[in-house]
Order: structure tokens, then C-alpha cells, then sequence
């Protein structure tokens, strides 16, 4: 990646998807990853009932090994039956259940993160247990909003990710990039009508018309989770310090 892409003069920094993470991957300590429809929302509401996610590859066919490996549980691939990407799914979730938790973009930007510094799974609903986890771990802190997929897998920015970034880049402290900045100004705007615009993005209207409409009221809940999910060991859990 070009020097110019890695926001460095800045403590606080926003992009988008796995070439975005990349960008910031080598000058930053510290990822919050944002996929608000829906994996770090399912992470948010298993952490804060102490149960772990396990990130895993979406449709890969060997995660029945890599479950049992781990004496965890496998979320199904379909949101009507049992744990699954449907965070209404997950809201009682035991305290203590390992669950592989298999997603299209939240989960490769987690492992990708890994590699680079502490991981948090950042979203609306646990934004400032977050942002207090990530100033605690200290900078620089790289924002990295999963986005969804066109028909062709490239990278469509998704208005619910640009606003949870935003709740997050908010609630930091330090200079802050441009492009940090516009997330912010997203959620300043949004923050008027905060379960409205994710009823009305695209992606909440999809979940709406598949009948999961609960899923996207569970999204829009401003901190009413206060865990901030940690990455350690390839498991998402709570993670209070220090």
C-alpha cells in the first residue's frame, strides 16, 4: 500500500473492507472492526452474557473440524434455526457457550486485524465500552467498517457500518482523520433518529422484508451492551482490563 493510505499524522483513523485494514494494518496498535448487520452486533450481546465468539470464515467447509477442535458450537448458516448471524438469535445466549460464528466480512477482517494488533468488535450498541477499551490500550486506533457485498463480491459501503464507525470515532480521544471525521459527522447526523436510519438504509430494509426486523431494533440499541469484545486466542470475549 501507498505511504499516503495509512493515515499516519493521525491518532484516530477510518477505512473501509480488507484493502482498507491492509492500508492501516502496518501503523496502527489498536482495530476496532464494525459490521453492525450483523456480526459485531451477534459479538456485543454473546460477550456481554459471557459466552466467546469464535470468527470463522464464511462457507468454509472444514468449520465442523475447527469447532470441535475448540469444544465450541457451530452457528447455523441460515437465521431462522438455532445460534446463527441473527442477533435476536443470540440474546440469551448462556454465559460460558463457545460459538463459531461464521461471517462474510466481519470475521476475515478480525482475522486479518490479528495479525497486526488487539482486535475489538466494536458496533452501536457497546460504542462507548469500546472506544474506553481502545484509549486504554492506546493508540493509534484504526476504525475498520466491514461494509457489505454487491453481486459481484466487491465492497458496497454500508450506511449502518459508516454510522456505528462514526459512534465509535466519536467517543475517542486524539486528532482524528478526515476520513475519521466524516464517519464522526455520519453519526452526528444519524444519532438524530438513530433506530429510524437503520429501519431505512439498505441493509435494515433487507433484514425487515426477510422478517427480522428485531435483529435491526438489537442493532440500534446504543450502548446497551457494556462489554468491549477482545480478540485473544482466536476468541472474541468480554474484555474489561487492563
Amino acid at each position: 500500500m501507498a505511504s499516503f493510505t495509512d493515515q499516519t499524522p493521525y491518532d484516530v483513523r477510518f477505512e473501509w473492507g480488507e484493502l482498507g485494514l491492509r492500508a492501516l494494518a502496518e501503523r496502527a496498535s489498536v482495530f476496532v472492526i464494525v459490521d453492525v448487520l450483523s456480526f459485531s452486533t451477534c459479538v456485543a450481546l454473546a460477550c456481554a452474557r459471557g459466552a466467546e465468539v469464535l470468527p470463522y470464515p464464511w462457507k468454509d467447509e472444514r468449520v465442523g473440524e475447527f469447532a470441535a477442535a475448540r469444544r465450541a458450537l457451530v452457528a447455523s448458516p441460515r437465521r431462522e434455526s438455532g445460534y446463527s448471524l441473527s442477533p435476536a438469535s443470540l440474546a440469551d445466549i448462556a454465559a460460558g457457550t463457545r460459538l463459531v460464528l461464521p461471517s462474510p466480512n466481519g470475521s476475515s477482517l478480525s482475522f486479518g486485524a490479528a495479525e497486526a494488533g488487539h482486535v475489538l468488535a466494536g458496533a452501536l450498541r457497546n460504542a462507548s465500552a469500546v472506544a474506553a477499551r481502545a484509549r486504554a490500550l492506546g493508540g493509534p486506533v484504526a476504525v475498520v467498517a466491514a461494509g457489505e457485498r454487491w453481486p459481484d463480491a466487491s465492497l458496497r459501503p454500508a450506511a449502518e457500518d459508516l454510522i456505528g464507525a462514526g459512534a465509535i470515532v466519536a467517543r475517542l480521544h486524539g486528532s482524528v482523520s478526515p476520513e475519521a471525521s466524516l464517519a464522526a459527522a455520519a453519526w452526528a447526523r444519524a444519532e438524530r433518529d438513530l433506530a429510524g436510519a437503520l429501519h431505512d438504509c439498505a441493509s435494515g430494509r433487507e433484514l425487515v422484508q426477510r422478517g427480522f426486523a428485531r435483529d435491526v431494533e438489537l442493532a440500534a440499541e446504543l450502548d446497551a451492551s457494556p462489554a468491549a469484545p477482545r480478540l485473544r486466542d482466536g476468541a472474541f470475549a468480554r474484555d474489561d482490563g487492563p
